[in-house]
């Protein structure tokens, strides 16, 4: 059966939804921007949500949610996001309401978490849902690497966890949500440099001390793209730095002392690592904390993950701006100031023959060298 975004989830007539962990249900919100907040601890990091009468709550309450809404599909500067938002019969929106519009249709659902919305009509359970239980049917993938256009045959094999897994993957890369004997793989395209880049970084990681997300060489369409494990589940997820941010916010609480407490080591190790293989793609999207869903208390940093855009600004030891820290700040400032606090934690040798570019190689010495001495 095929996908169709319905058109009336905005509009007025949709009466309350209920904003649900798992089957625990968190909070509902209605029409008029009222709400009912059962488990505050339990409430997504970016959503924030007062049980108050006045006009201006209410009013708040709603822009809130179409925001957490809206940032659960992706961003249309996203390679082959048109071509993805077409084959789901869904506008190129531009507004927070809008983009609701489209998340809100498929339950609001993405491979980060276990949060999902669902109305008051409906009589559905998360089991019913999950996008951890569903299998992707492989039809959306031509869209998502290749932005080819769905035919009419794979348009009818595409589920509502297909479209959900691959619409709601934020990064600018094609890239697109695989599942192999039970495992979910996210294949990355983009052009052949960037797949080397991560290629490279995954292996330099592996001589130091610290976490990060392995990307092995896959092929799709008789393409190089780089391949990595989910690390998400029915036990774990992930919030990003940018949603961080919005609950230091909204608790006062400063973010970078936050971090620290956290995870100090984890921090460090970040701009160390970025440093090293010239990481100039460190937003806020793509780094942040592993959250448990038994307790929704974050953990610790999560693996490092999304190293595409290696080894750019890469022709001097500065480095680009360090990305990770208030202020301004070079990579090496950074770096430097991360080896002071914790050490290099270098536990294996790089080997030269990773590296076809000779320069590439060279600068990668030298900045280690400089994190050496």
């Amino acid at each position: 059966m095929g996908f169709r975004v319905s058109r009336s989830v905005t509009v007025r007539g949709w009466g309350k939804y209920l904003i649900m962990h798992k089957n625990r249900h968190v909070a509902t919100i209605r029409e008029d921007g009222s709400c009912t907040v059962y488990f505050p601890s339990f409430l997504p990091y970016s959503l924030y949500l007062e049980c108050a009468d006045d006009l201006d709550t209410r009013l708040n309450n709603l822009n809130n949610f179409y925001y957490w809404c809206a940032s659960r599909v992706l961003t249309l500067d996203r390679k082959y996001a048109k071509e993805i938002l077409n084959s789901i019969g869904a506008t190129q929106s531009a507004t927070d309401r809008e983009r609701a519009e489209i998340a809100l249709s498929y339950h609001c659902l993405c491979l980060t978490d276990v949060y999902w919305v669902r109305s008051a009509r409906e009589k559905l359970r998360f089991e019913d849902v999950s996008l951890y239980r569903n299998s992707l049917s492989g039809a959306f993938v031509d869209v998502s690497l290749k932005g080819r256009s769905l035919t009419v045959e794979n348009s009818e094999l595409l589920t509502e966890a297909e479209v959900a897994g691959d619409a709601a993957t934020p990064g600018a890369a094609p890239k697109a949500w695989v599942k192999r004997n039970g495992t979910f793989y996210l294949l990355k395209d983009g052009d052949l440099r960037d797949v080397k880049a991560e290629l490279l970084a995954s292996k330099i990681m592996d001589c130091f001390r610290v976490e990060h997300v392995e990307y092995i060489e896959d092929h799709f369409d008789e393409q190089t793209v780089s391949r990595s494990e989910l690390i998400t589940g029915e036990d774990v997820g992930i919030v990003s730095m940018e949603f961080v941010e919005i609950y230091c916010m909204n608790h006062d609480l400063d973010k970078d002392a936050f971090v620290k407490k956290k995870d100090a080591y984890s921090y460090y190790m970040m701009n160390v690592i970025d440093y090293l293989v010239g990481n100039t793609d460190r937003h806020w999207g793509n780094w942040g904390f592993l959250v448990d869903h038994a307790t929704n208390r974050l953990i610790r940093l999560h693996p490092l993950m999304d190293f595409n855009k290696a080894f750019q600004a890469y022709d001097h030891l500065d480095g680009a701006q360090c990305q990770t820290v208030p202020g301004a700040m070079s990579q090496k400032t950074a770096a430097l100031d991360a080896v002071r606090h914790i050490g290099l934690n270098r536990i294996a040798e790089v080997k030269r023959e990773w590296f076809e570019d000779e320069a590439v190689w060279n600068m990668f010495r030298e900045r280690l060298m400089v994190l050496s001495n």
